[in-house]
């Protein structure tokens, strides 16, 4: 019985009309962050690609920009994050989400609020996410979509007084228009 549920489940994901499989969608997004252990909520901006292959199933491609602070501005984190993000459409607006990143950062150590000299560095780091979010059509070609993601991403700080145990994991809240192909 449960293999006949999980076949009923793929046809249904997978299935569709062909009026709906690979529309291309692409456009800006803003949204805010906030890491565990950063000293403040934040803006990022950047931009995505969407691709629906099916009425149940599409991916996504996005670069953003983001600038966060920690352990009371001593480090300055700048990530240029790509990532990858495949979309399940339970309904038709409403989609899950979960995927992974490549994040390019660069770390700036402020001298005068350490008390030693720690050179800036730039690392690459694979990170994850899952999360939810909705895309209202507007008009027969654009969609706006919202949606909030959870990351999992653990910076590797040089040490410092008071960096042990700090956390990069972090959640976004974002907001973008997409413009069809």
């Amino acid at each position: 019985m449960w293999k006949l549920v999980l076949v009923a489940f793929a046809v249904t994901l997978l299935g569709g009309s062909r009026a709906h499989a690979q529309d291309a969608y692409l456009g800006p997004q803003l949204g805010v962050f906030n890491s565990k252990d950063a000293d403040d909520a934040k803006l990022m901006g950047g931009a995505a690609l969407r691709l629906k292959l099916s009425p149940g199933l599409g991916i996504e491609g996005s670069i953003d920009y983001r600038r966060e602070d920690y352990a009371g501005k001593k480090v300055s984190v700048t990530s240029w994050p790509v990532m990858v993000t495949g979309l399940l459409y339970p309904f038709p607006t409403v989609y899950g989400a979960i995927g992974a990143g490549w994040y390019n950062t660069t770390f700036d150590y402020d001298k005068g609020k350490i008390g030693r000299e720690i050179q800036s560095e730039t690392k690459q780091k694979f990170g994850w996410h899952f999360g939810a979010g909705v895309e209202v059509p507007v008009g027969s070609r654009s969609k706006i979509a919202a949606d909030i993601r959870y990351v999992f991403l653990n910076y590797d700080f040089q040490q410092f007084p008071g960096s042990s145990g700090l956390s990069a994991n972090f959640y976004a809240v974002t907001l973008g228009v997409l413009l069809g192909l």
